[in-house]
């Protein structure tokens, strides 16, 4: 079982960048593990590290002035190819929620299966919390996902975000799709009898 999620107030790492696609998220070069953990050192290594593996300064998750289990990213995160180990990568690294106003459904699949909470917000809302994360790094957002709401604690403002009712089970029970159908196991035998 994975940690239950159900509401996290937490600080902001922004990502103002559109169409970012899960090669930039995980490089293909980092594809040949097959266990999960690891991936989050390799989490937007490009972006992260120059040729001879030294930090980029201004690259923020180089920036100390930024943190928390919040990632801030522009529209149309996750696009490209499939593979889930850029969901991996985002989890390892210790995120626990995207914020951005489109995602790659597929992406977004693969988020939740990998316990992380991709909210689709309104471009006014992203708009309006990149404003607030760079006014002030401290800026928090509230995620409380049995309400389905996010809150930018800075101005208040709140918005309601969709999620699927099973993953929306799953995330805050901290089952994944089999250890569901594990708990699931007395009721389906049950059926199976009564047939």
């Amino acid at each position: 079982m994975k940690e239950k999620f159900s509401i996290i107030t937490s600080t902001c790492v922004p990502l103002p960048m559109e169409n970012v696609d899960t090669d930039q998220i995980i490089p293909a070069r980092f594809l040949k593990a097959t266990s999960r953990e690891g991936f989050g050192e390799n989490l937007f290594r490009d972006w992260r590290y120059d040729k001879d593996g030294n930090p980029i300064k201004d690259f923020v998750l180089n920036d100390p002035t930024y943190s928390g289990c919040v990632l801030v990213a522009g529209k149309n995160f996750g696009s490209g190819s499939s593979r889930e180990h850029a969901a991996w990568a985002i989890a390892d690294y210790g995120f626990r929620v995207v914020v951005s106003s489109f995602f790659a459904d597929i992406h977004k699949n693969n988020e939740l299966n990998n316990f992380v909470l991709p909210v689709v917000v309104t471009e006014q809302f992203l708009a309006e919390l990149f404003d607030s994360i760079a006014q002030n790094p401290q800026t928090e957002v509230k995620v409380d996902l049995p309400e389905q709401t996010i809150t930018n604690l800075s101005t208040g403002k709140s918005e309601k975000f969709e999620i699927n009712p099973y993953k929306k089970h799953c995330l805050m029970n901290g089952l994944d799709d089999i250890e569901f159908l594990l708990s699931k196991k007395n009721d389906i035998e049950a059926w199976e009898s009564n047939k």
